[in-house]
């Protein structure tokens, strides 16, 4: 593994996610997890997220759109936390659920709209 993305990655991830839900997801890696954790923090997030053709905010909305394509509700939950970590605005994640909507179908767009509601009254958005 390149540890200067796995570093650079863990910075992103860290700023994006929190560092105490990183930490507490690597602390509770095994020797049969670490080796996915540690690729997973490289390739996505110092790959995927580590140089400046895209902003953090629009990536961040590209993932809500994804993860609620693909019905991933819990890392779509992670995620939406870390959209407003970004910067996007209720607004913002709002448009990113009828995205999902127009392509995915209305039920996808109300799981995402149930759980963008929980994160944002968390979040004291609403």
């Amino acid at each position: 593994m390149d540890q200067d993305l796995f570093e650079q990655g863990l910075e992103q991830r860290k700023a994006t996610l929190g560092a105490e839900y990183v930490e507490n997801n690597l602390a509770a890696a095994d020797e049969f997890s670490r080796p996915f954790q540690e690729a997973m923090t490289a390739w996505c997030w110092g790959f995927g997220w580590g140089d400046d053709a895209i902003d953090a905010k629009t990536r961040s909305l590209m993932n809500l759109s994804m993860l609620g394509a693909l019905g991933k509700m819990h890392e779509w939950e992670i995620h939406c936390k870390g959209a407003l970590t970004n910067g996007c605005s209720k607004e913002q994640i709002r448009a990113a659920c009828h995205i999902v909507g127009i392509y995915c179908g209305v039920p996808q767009s109300l799981e995402c709209f149930r759980v963008a509601r929980k994160v944002l009254t968390e979040a004291g958005e609403l």
